[in-house]
């Protein structure tokens, strides 16, 4: 009988499957132009691409766990990829998708909750905090594969251009993560080095760490500066400026995308 509890609570869930034929579909409409609006295809298969990391994300904090300790992962269904499962859907997926859409910005959402009290050893705890943001690099990897491989021979503009954007939201989403700030997954991967009395001190600052990195974006000097860290990663991997700027147009598709739509 627990062995097909074990089963359930590790079979992925139809709502990520859902998602993911959503990301399959609209990324065939992107790369096959049959979509009568270009821009529609666009978002639909950047935002579901989107949800798909983010729930990536928190299945390689919940496996790593798993596997540090944590038996109760399973029972909370983190395992199962279902994003209704996480302790704060509303962190984790709506507000991350709020903002692609107002700022094309990748900010990390909220975390699956882990028993910390079942794992022993330091790096065991820095590795799962570490596991979620690396899955977002390994995402950015594989978008910018086409680009720093130079095999984008064929592959329709539109599509390369959906590629860049979601490329730089991995980007910006993986640097933001491992920033040492409490509450994010940068501070989870230092905070078993530090001493009982640091980790007391900072604890309570937590829950704001995520609202003071969003507050600091929207002062137009950190906002150029960490864009512009962005775009030279992004530059060094071979994607372009006017890639990452035609698929945010293109995202944006309530807007003008100008000579961006142009195939």
């Amino acid at each position: 009988m627990g062995h097909q509890g074990g089963r359930g609570e590790r079979r992925i869930s139809s709502v990520f499957l859902g998602i993911f034929a959503v990301m399959a579909v609209t990324g065939w409409a992107v790369w096959t132009g049959y979509s009568t609006s270009t821009g529609l295809a666009v978002f639909l298969f950047v935002t579901s691409a989107w949800i798909v990391s983010l729930c990536l994300h928190e299945y390689a904090h919940a496996r790593t766990a798993l596997h540090g300790g944590d038996l109760s992962v399973g029972a909370k269904g983190y395992l199962t990829l279902n994003p209704l499962k996480y302790s704060h859907a509303l962190l984790s997926i709506v507000l991350p998708v709020v903002f692609v859409i107002l700022g094309g910005l990748g900010l990390p959402g909220g975390a699956v909750y882990i028993e910390r009290g079942r794992i022993q050893g330091r790096w065991k705890h820095s590795l799962i905090s570490a596991a979620g943001p690396l899955t977002n690099v390994a995402f950015a990897v594989v978008c910018t594969a086409p680009f720093w491989l130079d095999a984008l021979d064929g592959v329709p503009m539109p599509f390369r251009y959906a590629l860049a954007f979601l490329a730089l939201l991995q980007v910006s989403a993986a640097i933001l993560n491992f920033l040492p700030v409490p509450g994010l997954d940068g501070y989870g991967v230092i905070e078993p080095w530090l001493s009982h009395r640091v980790r007391r001190e900072v604890e309570p600052l937590a829950p704001f760490g995520l609202i003071a990195v969003f507050a600091l974006l929207w002062i137009p000097e950190v906002n150029f500066f960490f864009f512009g860290v962005v775009r030279d990663l992004l530059s060094a991997l071979g994607v372009s400026d006017v890639e990452t700027d035609c698929g945010h147009a293109l995202y944006r598709f309530w807007q003008d995308a100008g000579f961006c739509a142009a195939r």
